[in-house]
């Protein structure tokens, strides 16, 4: 099969409830939109926060909007630098995940989160017509190949 898509990859990032903004930046405080994403409705916001762990802390962007569940998705290396756990999950799956404290450097105020640090599972987002043109169903898991001269590689366990 020699079907195509765009490869993108995901840095750093938090999800918000929107208790957690206002507690964060204050009553009535909406996250600033800095740059719409490739998913529909989804965007990277102006601010940023500090997450901390026992062992350091990291700059994350925030990405909008609003969730019904704050997470944090970082890789494994920074989960290790900063000591904290991040299992491999799907966004979203964070019961029993790692937990961080989540700090704006404008304000010093802080927000507890006892679960909800993760690392991402790759994964691929298609719309369902997408999905049906490639043959593929939500939550199948794949293997996708990167052709580039030099480089090439395959990953595997890929959740669409």
């Amino acid at each position: 099969m020699e079907n195509k898509i765009l490869i993108e990859t995901s840095a750093r990032h938090i999800h918000l409830t929107a208790e957690a903004v206002e507690i964060l930046y204050g009553k009535g405080a909406e996250l600033i939109v800095k740059k719409m994403l490739s998913q529909p409705g989804q965007f990277a916001c102006a601010e940023k926060l500090t997450v901390v762990g026992p062992k350091g802390s990291l700059k994350a962007s925030i990405l909008g909007p609003t969730r019904n569940a704050s997470q944090v998705e970082i890789s494994l290396t920074d989960a290790r630098a900063i000591g904290v756990s991040a299992p491999i999950r799907e966004s979203g799956d964070i019961k029993g995940s790692g937990a961080c404290k989540l700090v704006n450097s404008d304000t010093g105020a802080e927000y507890e989160l006892t679960e909800g640090v993760i690392a991402a599972k790759r994964h691929i987002h298609m719309t369902t017509a997408d999905a049906a043109e490639f043959g593929l169903e939500d939550k199948q898991i794949v293997s996708v190949k990167i052709a580039s001269e030099g480089r090439e590689t395959i990953f595997g366990d890929v959740v669409v």
